[in-house]
């Protein structure tokens, strides 16, 4: 179901001066650049649009980077976790205890989840799938992990050459050198296993030549069968 351009809604994040940098591709600071960080911040407006209208049990933030979404996250569940490839979890974690934010992060991939079957009532991923490989592996490993009526919540960019070249002027990094084709293919890999529940594309008219952000909400079809030597939360 397509759902309308998302409210007006200052998300609350990690301050700057609390960022850990991560890694290469961890760009929180862009958040808070003039006119970037608008372009930024609408990613997290769209989760924000398509998260359950009541505050969940245990919810996962996969790419959590440096923390700077998880104080808004932190007040929409009752226990949040989050999981990355990084090893910067302690640093994230003392600068997020020092902003009043709880949250049990650790080191792993999106591919291999560190978790119990049905463990989670929402799983969240900004701008970070399309990333993972295979996308198909990290499709299954969402779908066991969420409960039967959990959501996983995510945000992803289009495949614009125009946006690619106005990404490339304001910050001088080239999305294809990041992504390649895999913007094309991560929808419809996930689809084959998620049942899309609502859906916003930015801008919502157009062609898929200039969509900036395309959001959705999706459920599980079935649950996979825990993999060994997980990790129950």
């Amino acid at each position: 179901m397509k759902m309308p351009f998302p409210d007006r809604v200052t998300p609350t994040l990690l301050p700057q001066s609390a960022l850990v940098k991560t890694s290469e591709v961890d760009k929180a600071e862009w958040n808070f650049h003039p006119l970037l960080g608008m372009i930024q911040r609408l990613r997290f407006k769209l989760i924000l649009s398509l998260l359950p209208n009541r505050r969940v049990g245990r919810l996962l933030e996969i790419g959590y980077g440096s923390g700077v979404f998880l104080p808004e996250l932190a007040k929409r569940c009752d226990e949040l976790y989050g999981i990355d490839m990084h090893r910067e979890a302690a640093a994230v974690s003392h600068n997020l205890s020092r902003h009043q934010v709880d949250a049990k992060l650790c080191c792993g991939s999106g591919v291999a989840l560190p978790f119990g079957d049905r463990s989670f009532d929402c799983v969240v991923a900004v701008s970070c799938l399309e990333y993972m490989d295979p996308f198909a592996r990290a499709a299954s490993e969402i779908a066991r992990v969420l409960k039967p009526d959990g959501t996983l919540v995510f945000v992803t960019p289009g495949n614009s050459p125009i946006l690619d070249l106005g990404h490339y002027l304001l910050t001088g990094c080239r999305a294809q050198e990041h992504y390649g084709r895999r913007r094309d293919a991560l929808v419809p890999t996930l689809l084959d296993g998620l049942t899309v529940q609502q859906e916003i594309t930015v801008p919502k008219i157009g062609s898929s030549l200039i969509t900036l952000y395309r959001a959705m909400r999706v459920s599980p079809r079935s649950q996979a069968p825990s993999p060994a030597g997980a990790c129950h939360v």
